[in-house]
């Protein structure tokens, strides 16, 4: 271990001089998926303050409802008020199983078109800083059975994830996603539902302990009457509380937007997502609350802008220390990301060579296992899922078999042609150009490239003596079986 950073030093700013091609992949490993080498050789010739905009824009990239989504509302905005009018049960239980059907597909779709956008190097880190607010403000497939909403959702992480927090989290709090998911359209004057108070201070915004019980029953009441209506969010007069509350012993009408507000006043507001920050991004076991506390004024004084968050966070002397370099384990969606990435590869939109891996190595992303989102670090490895990593690189490495496909996903392989993205898998001409650089050179490309340390002339030797045994006709094949060997080793799991 190295010697120990204190909370004021953590948090100062990287010194121009630390910034190398080292601190580069890092960054890239980290906030993003992969560190190709271009993509190094003009961060550190930018310079990290520029390289930090880049990745994390001030307006960041739309993200268009896709097409299938936009057909199946079409069909369901159809097919929902003949289920309303329907007289038998039979007629019914028809109606029921082609909305659940419409709706399953339309969020496999969504799914799919969201990996392939955050597979792409220009947008890949701030999709995942998208992927981090989502396991923030955590709603699940599995009650809210609505693709639509979970779009609108992603959607507002995505526009506002930039901007100030407070104002993220009133919108969050009007997200169609969220009202189902913590029962809000539950929460009326006369029966208050404090599922959304308590998390908005335990897991949004403060964290466990600094609150009271009285504080979210109160707080409760701010945000009774909040439903959803035929264009989104509507505040019902009927069931919402107008009267006095005290919320952190302040007394007031409060709305749920000023609750809000107030929540955002309190001390450990400031600290609590740097620490979120630092358990995805940068260890499984961050340091105590106290530790952001420089963070935490540096990230009010910008009045709670994320994006000031991020050049804070991933510009700090912490971020780059040597206790947190290449072991942090990737989680599944990182994995597969950083293999498409790292081989140059367009994300396969087919769901059983994306989705059904991402399941088996345990991150369905509409399906985080419950309110507190996903655990990660060690948790993302055992038997099953180390075995489904190692498939999915082996698969990635070996030419697609169209011919076991079935006609729909010969129609998607077929569309995303048409648009430009076809290089699926590693074929056999791509071995054939890293053979021709010979074992050293193989090995140089394969251990340089793929992985987030250097590593020991011993390793490297290992890699060599395997591609120089055996016959010069059978070095395509070694190249094949060494290059899939490193993505599935312990070094690759790692960023």
């Amino acid at each position: 271990m190295s010697a120990p950073l204190t909370p004021e030093q953590a948090w100062q700013p990287l010194p121009a001089t630390a910034w190398d091609s080292s601190a580069a992949r890092h960054l890239l490993r980290r906030a993003g998926w992969a560190a190709r080498p271009e993509d190094v050789a003009r961060a550190v010739a930018d310079g990290l303050t520029a390289t930090l905009n880049r990745l994390f824009p001030a307006t960041p990239p739309a993200f268009p409802r896709p097409v299938f989504m936009a057909k199946a509302e079409e069909r369901l905005s159809a097919l929902r008020p003949k289920k309303r009018a329907a007289t038998t049960r039979e007629e019914r239980q028809i109606l029921d199983r082609e909305e659940r059907e419409l709706e399953r597909l339309a969020s496999v779709d969504f799914s799919i078109r969201w990996l392939q956008a955050a597979a792409e190097p220009a947008r890949g880190a701030y999709e995942k800083w998208v992927l981090f607010l989502a396991d923030v403000y955590v709603v699940a497939f599995e009650k809210v059975r609505r693709a639509d909403y979970h779009y609108i959702h992603r959607d507002l992480l995505r526009t506002l994830g930039a901007g100030p927090a407070p104002e993220l989290t009133k919108a969050i709090s009007r997200s169609p996603a969220m009202i189902d998911y913590l029962d809000l359209s539950r929460n009326s004057r006369r029966a208050p539902n404090e599922n959304f108070a308590r998390e908005l201070f335990e897991l949004f915004v403060l964290g466990e302990g600094h609150y009271t019980e009285d504080d979210i029953k109160q707080a409760a009441r701010a945000f009774a009457g909040y439903r959803i209506g035929k264009n989104g969010f509507r505040l019902d007069p009927r069931s919402s509380d107008s009267g006095t509350k005290t919320v952190f012993g302040q007394n007031g009408a409060w709305s749920g937007d000023e609750v809000i507000d107030l929540a955002y006043t309190q001390p450990s507001a400031a600290t609590f997502l740097p620490r979120e920050m630092a358990r995805f991004y940068l260890t499984d076991t961050p340091p105590p609350p106290e530790f952001f506390t420089p963070l935490g004024a540096t990230w009010r004084a910008s009045g709670l802008e994320l994006r000031a968050l991020c050049h804070a966070f991933f510009g700090s002397t912490v971020f780059y220390h040597p206790d947190y370099r290449a072991n942090y384990i990737k989680s599944p969606v990182h994995y597969l990301l950083g293999l498409v990435q790292d081989l140059r590869l367009d994300l396969t939109p087919l769901p059983r060579a994306t989705l059904q891996p991402l399941r088996q190595m345990g991150q369905n992303l509409l399906e985080p296992p419950n309110v507190r989102g996903w655990v990660g670090g060690r948790l993302w490895i055992n038997s099953s899922t180390l075995a489904a990593r190692r498939q999915l690189a082996r698969t990635l490495c070996t030419p697609l078999d169209e011919e076991n496909l079935n006609a729909d996903e010969r129609l998607e392989l077929t569309a995303a042609r048409d648009s430009g993205r076809s290089r699926f898998t590693v074929d056999d001409e791509r071995i054939r150009d890293l053979a021709s650089l010979g074992a050293n050179g193989v090995a140089d490309r394969l251990c340089d490239f793929f992985l987030p340390l250097a590593v020991p002339p011993a390793y490297r030797a290992t890699v060599v003596d395997y591609l120089e045994t055996g016959t010069s006709e059978e070095l395509e094949e070694r190249v094949r079986r060494a290059t899939i060997a490193l993505l599935q080793s312990p070094e690759y799991q790692l960023c």
